[in-house]
């Protein structure tokens, strides 16, 4: 009998994800991050015509915030190169990883060598090895192409969906999934950075199939074009209205002060403190972990990563609290 670390699975995208990341690789855990390929704007969007390929930008991200390198080598990965020529824009890292691509044939092998490369603590899968498109279908039934496109309408969400149809998970992506010992969803946008990962037919069957426990990570501001006006309990239904309804069992919130002038601030972005109604959520039998998870970060409004990551890693040791073996 040998003993193993916990197994964790984070799903999610955009800026959310690394920001849980960086703390959680800090603890003695096996981190598997499934990372969303639906992003159309920007350097990720301009290689993924050029190419033909995945986008990278969210997986750059991800891979810096788990690796262990110099920091200058880091910095180095994603520096944004600011000219008036062709490279304007793209940042060293998604280069690299469309050069990457190119050259092993294949997006997933390409990860998995710039994790090497990094010195990566974990893995990063993709929730799907090829491009896809995110599709929205907004409540006056337009149907809006395009990730970057959808939150810009301004009117709110009923489904979002992919195409090609039939996208399918990487072989090791639904194995951990599987194996995990807690499943953590988000933080991030809810219909631009975490259903494009849940809707990949085999990922959210996974998810369902899984013995590991649930959670998801709530958002600290609700988000203009996506979740304008939504509660705590209203991301759940979003998750739950897209794939077989599933059982989260935990949601995490932040029950901590938000400072008037910050709040009038996103105020005028038509952002606002996501309401924690935990009637609704005690209704759906999920528990809900309160705690003042909320930091300040350039001036703009994060998850703090200490907290976070001690809180996600207590809930990985309560619920495998005899031990690791296999």
């Amino acid at each position: 009998m040998t003993i193993r670390q916990p197994r964790i699975v984070i799903i999610g995208g955009g800026t959310g994800l690394p920001v849980l990341l960086r703390g959680i690789k800090q603890f003695p855990v096996d981190i598997t991050a499934i990372v969303t390929v639906a992003d159309d704007g920007g350097s990720s969007g301009r290689l993924r015509e050029d190419f033909r390929i995945p986008p990278p930008g969210d997986v750059r991200n991800v891979l810096a915030a788990l690796s262990e390198v110099e920091p200058l080598i880091e910095e180095l990965f994603q520096h944004r190169f600011q000219t008036n020529g062709d490279l304007s824009g793209h940042s060293l890292g998604n280069l690299m990883l469309a050069a990457m691509t190119n050259i092993t044939g294949n997006f997933a092998h390409a990860i998995h060598e710039m994790s090497r490369v990094l010195n990566v603590k974990g893995r990063v899968l993709p929730s799907a090895n090829q491009s896809v498109v995110l599709h929205a279908e907004m409540e006056d039934g337009v149907i809006i192409h395009g990730e970057s496109k959808i939150p810009n309408y301004g009117k709110k969400i009923n489904r979002v969906f992919l195409t090609p149809r039939k996208v399918r998970a990487l072989p090791e992506t639904l194995q951990a999934i599987r194996e995990a010992d807690l499943v953590v969803i988000g933080p991030g946008s809810l219909f631009t950075s975490i259903l494009p990962n849940l809707i990949v037919p085999q990922i959210g069957d996974a998810i369902i199939e899984t013995k590991a426990s649930k959670v998801y990570i709530c958002n600290l501001m609700t988000q203009k074009g996506e979740t304008n006006g939504f509660s705590a309990s209203d991301h759940v239904k979003a998750i739950y209205n897209h794939i077989e309804p599933f059982s989260i069992q935990k949601v995490i919130v932040n029950n901590g002060k938000i400072p008037d002038d910050i709040k009038l601030r996103y105020k005028g972005e038509y952002a606002d403190p996501v309401k924690i109604d935990k009637e609704n959520l005690k209704e759906m039998g999920i528990e809900i972990i309160e705690e003042p998870i909320a930091t300040l970060a350039d001036g703009m409004l994060r998850h703090d990563t200490k907290r976070l990551s001690q809180l996600i890693y207590n809930l990985l040791e309560s619920e495998t609290k005899n031990g690791f073996t296999s």
